[in-house]
C-alpha cells in the first residue's frame, strides 16, 4: 500500500462524499429553474441524504460478500449515471429520483476506507485509513465552496455533470491502479447477512446509542444547511453561489479543533466530549438565529456547529 495508491483512495473519498453536498449552496437557483417552492426545495437534501442512509444499511455490507474492487467500480459508474440525470433533469420529480440515487451511491465512501484497511499492511493500517478518512472532511468541506464556483461559472447543472466526469474518470484510473486481492470475508447469502447486521444492532446498546447521537447531529447539521442558503441567496443579502460555498470553509477550523475531541475520546473522556458536544450542538444555534444582521456570527454558528457535530459522531 504505497503513496501513490493512498493517495488515489483519498481522492475518490473526497470526490465521491463530495457528491451529497452539491446541492446545499444551490437550492436557490434550483428553485427558480424548476420553479419549486422555497419550502418545498429542502426535499432535495432530503432525498439524498435518505438515499445515503440506506445505501449504508443495504450496500456497504456487500463488501463481505463481494469483491471490493468490483463493488466500487460498479458504484462510481452508477453514480455517474445517476449524476448525468440529476444534472439533466427537467422537472421535480426526476431531480429527485436523481438525488435519491447520488446518495444511495455515494456510499462507495465507506466501501473505499474499508478496502484501504484490507490492502494497507498491519504497521501502516491506521495511518492509511486515517489520510482516506482525512479526505473524507475536506470533501465535505470543500464542496459547496466547488460547487457555488462551478455554478457561478456555468450553471446548477453544469455541477453534476462535471461530477458525473469525475466518477468514471476514477473509474477507469482506480480498474487499471487498484489490485483485485481482496477475497469475500463470508460465504452465504445476501439474506444471512442482513440478519447479522439487525442482530448487532438489536445486541449492542452502545451502536444503538452511538447511532442516535449520530442521527441527531447530522439532522441538525442538514438543518443548517437547508435552511440558510435561501435567506442568504434572497435580499437584501443576495449572496452568490461561490460566496454562499465560503461558509463551508468555516467548518474547517470546526473540523481541526475535533481532533482535539477524538484524542481525548481515546483518553477515556469518551461520554464527557459526547456531553460537551451536544451541548455546544444546541448553543450553536444561538449565533445562527442572527445571520440576517450578522454574517460573522452566522460563521460563528457555522463553526461551533461543524465541531459539535464532529465531536458527537
Amino acid at each position: 500500500m504505497g503513496g501513490p495508491l493512498t493517495l488515489l483512495l483519498s481522492i475518490t473519498c473526497a470526490l465521491a462524499v463530495a457528491n451529497i453536498y452539491f446541492a446545499q449552496p444551490l437550492l436557490n437557483s434550483i428553485a427558480q429553474s424548476l420553479e419549486v417552492a422555497p419550502a418545498t426545495v429542502g426535499l432535495l437534501v432530503a432525498a439524498t441524504q435518505g438515499g445515503y442512509a440506506l445505501g449504508l444499511l443495504f450496500i456497504v455490507p456487500l463488501g463481505d460478500l463481494v469483491q471490493r474492487k468490483a463493488l466500487i467500480l460498479a458504484q462510481l459508474l452508477l453514480s455517474a449515471l445517476a449524476l448525468a440525470v440529476a444534472g439533466a433533469a427537467q422537472q421535480w420529480p426526476a431531480l429527485l429520483g436523481g438525488m435519491f440515487l447520488v446518495g444511495l451511491l455515494a456510499v462507495v465512501v465507506q466501501v473505499v476506507v474499508a478496502y484501504a484497511a484490507a490492502l494497507a499492511a498491519p504497521g501502516q493500517r491506521g495511518r492509511v485509513v486515517g489520510t482516506v478518512t482525512s479526505a473524507v472532511v475536506l470533501g465535505i468541506l470543500l464542496a459547496r465552496f466547488t460547487a457555488g464556483l462551478i455554478a457561478d461559472l456555468a450553471g446548477w447543472r453544469a455541477v453534476y455533470f462535471v461530477s458525473a466526469g469525475l466518477m468514471l474518470a476514477l473509474a477507469a484510473v482506480l480498474g487499471k491502479a487498484v489490485p483485485a486481492t481482496d477475497v469475500p470475508r463470508l460465504q452465504g447469502s445476501y439474506m444471512a447477512l442482513m440478519r447479522s447486521v439487525f442482530g448487532l444492532f438489536i445486541r449492542e446498546p452502545a451502536l444503538r446509542l452511538r447511532g442516535l447521537f449520530a442521527l441527531l447531529a447530522f439532522a441538525a447539521f442538514s438543518v443548517l444547511w437547508t435552511s440558510m442558503v435561501l435567506p442568504l441567496s434572497a435580499p437584501p443579502l443576495s449572496l452568490s453561489h461561490t460566496q454562499v460555498g465560503l461558509f463551508g470553509l468555516a467548518g474547517i477550523a470546526g473540523a481541526l479543533a475535533a481532533s482535539r475531541a477524538g484524542r481525548w475520546a481515546d483518553q477515556g473522556l469518551g461520554q464527557r466530549v459526547t456531553g460537551i458536544a451536544l451541548a455546544l450542538l444546541t448553543l450553536s444555534w444561538v449565533p445562527s438565529a442572527f445571520a440576517e444582521v450578522s454574517l460573522l456570527a452566522l460563521v460563528a454558528g457555522v463553526i461551533i456547529l461543524d465541531f459539535a457535530v464532529q465531536g458527537a459522531a
